[in-house]
């Protein structure tokens, strides 16, 4: 059986931006230096079974808890671990460490896998926070590969080159670095990560930029038959032609960008931690809302958010400085506030996404229609055809570049970008073997 989550991304509205299927950081805790965040119990793996959800909506069912037949390969039980290659075509000489790091799914536990998939729960935390195991896989030199286990997780595979990551548990669990701050311990480490579910109902494995633009690699799986799915490489050039890009822009994008001393660009953070940190004005978005708004003061926002009930419709208007939404027969469902930048670009605060079948799938289409500046293209949401994304003078012009160098064009780069499947996410119901690929930085 497959449960449904699709009020499709609803589950990642957390202020720190948590990319895809992977553990769920809590909101910074004031007590913990450099706003690091603290892993949370798991969100479910995304699906596309909107069928189910618009079941669910039928009977007042939660979508998490809906279940579906499945049919043909996704029929099979996982196995309890599976085979994770790890190549490197990176051209560094740097020694790479890997770690396996989430939930164990079948009893809710914390912690980490070792190279043979074996599971190995956190201990105690403290406050304020005590340096965690070393749970550092060798990773392979440039040019090899290396191959371990992966468990039933919901969880990251980080990797870094030449030092090891830092990772401290507090009283809360385990404390992840926090990309965002100069005083994090991991600020001066190439580092990356992508993020996973394995279940009995099969993989889910995302690249993310979700929290900023470092070290590629792309992902990919194999399934049973011995076809191949792979997602996230870049373009030939494109993380050079990213960092450009993003040096060449106006309004305070290249602040985005961080460096090590000795030169070696680390990454570009996303625009939300930008704001946070003073680099983008506040008022980074505050045009294009301010005609959103005067649009929908005198037409009407008509949201379908579930691409196969497309017949599951929310109109919404804006009346003073709220924006109402009502159903069908016409009672009102949620309202809205104005959203501020920081709102938008974290999916989040004014637009926060419930795991329910309303407010959720709304704003997780509002949310993605501000970031990609489609509310004033269409009255009919979500818009989801690429070419028509980041054409306003006022965007997210992190996602634009983010989404430009992909070979593909899909990316994580906010946290509801897989509103109309533009994500650089992989499934298979029984996949025989996944892989990441560590890209070159050129």
């Amino acid at each position: 059986m497959t449960y449904s989550t699709d009020a499709e991304s609803a589950l990642t509205a957390v202020k720190h931006r948590p990319a895809t299927a992977g553990a769920v950081p809590a909101p910074a805790d004031p007590t913990l230096p450099g706003g690091s965040t603290v892993f949370e119990q798991p969100r479910q793996p995304r699906r596309r079974r909107l069928a189910a959800v618009a079941a669910a909506l039928a009977v007042g069912v939660s979508a998490v808890v809906t279940a579906i037949p499945t049919t043909g390969a996704e029929a099979a039980v996982t196995a309890d671990t599976i085979p994770l290659t790890i190549a490197n075509h990176s051209g560094r000489g740097e020694h790479v460490y890997v770690y396996n790091i989430g939930t164990l799914l079948s009893t809710g536990q914390q912690g980490w896998a070792d190279a043979n998939g074996t599971f190995h729960p956190w201990p105690g935390g403290g406050s304020p926070p005590v340096d965690a195991p070393d749970a550092s896989i060798a990773g392979p030199a440039d040019g090899a590969s290396l191959t371990i286990r992966m468990p039933k997780f919901s969880g990251r595979v980080y990797f870094s080159y030449g030092r090891k990551l830092v990772f401290r548990l507090a009283t809360g669990g385990l404390v992840q670095p926090a990309v965002q701050s100069p005083t994090d311990p991991n600020a001066d480490i190439l580092f990356n990560w992508t993020e996973y579910t394995l279940n009995d109902d099969g993989l889910w494995i995302n690249s993310t930029q979700v929290d900023m633009f470092s070290a590629p690699y792309s992902v990919g799986l194999t399934r049973a038959d011995g076809t191949t799915l792979s997602t996230g490489r870049l373009k030939p050039g494109g993380y050079q032609a990213f960092f450009a890009a993003l040096r060449g822009l106006p309004g305070g994008w290249a602040g985005l960008i961080r460096t090590r001393a000795d030169g070696t660009v680390l990454r570009a953070v996303a625009p939300g931690h930008g704001i946070e940190a003073g680099d983008l004005p506040r008022t980074l978005l505050d045009d294009y809302v301010n005609r959103v708004w005067a649009r929908y003061r005198g037409q009407t926002l008509t949201v379908a958010p579930f691409a196969q009930s497309p017949e599951i419709e929310y109109y919404g208007r804006v009346t003073g400085d709220v924006m109402t939404f009502t159903n069908a027969a016409g009672q009102v469902v949620t309202t809205f506030g104005r959203p501020d930048s920081d709102s938008i670009l974290g999916c989040y605060k004014q637009l926060d996404a419930p795991n329910d079948l309303v407010r959720g799938p709304i704003s997780r289409t509002l949310c993605a229609g501000y970031n990609r500046g489609t509310l004033l293209s269409s009255a009919d949401q979500p818009y989801t055809e690429a070419g028509g994304f980041y054409a306003d003078a006022v965007t997210n012009e992190y996602a634009r570049l983010v989404h430009a160098q992909m070979v593909d064009g899909r990316a994580y780069a906010f946290a509801f970008d897989d509103v109309g499947a533009h994500e650089s996410l992989v499934h298979d119901g029984a996949p025989a073997q996944a892989s990441i690929t560590l890209d070159a930085l050129d």
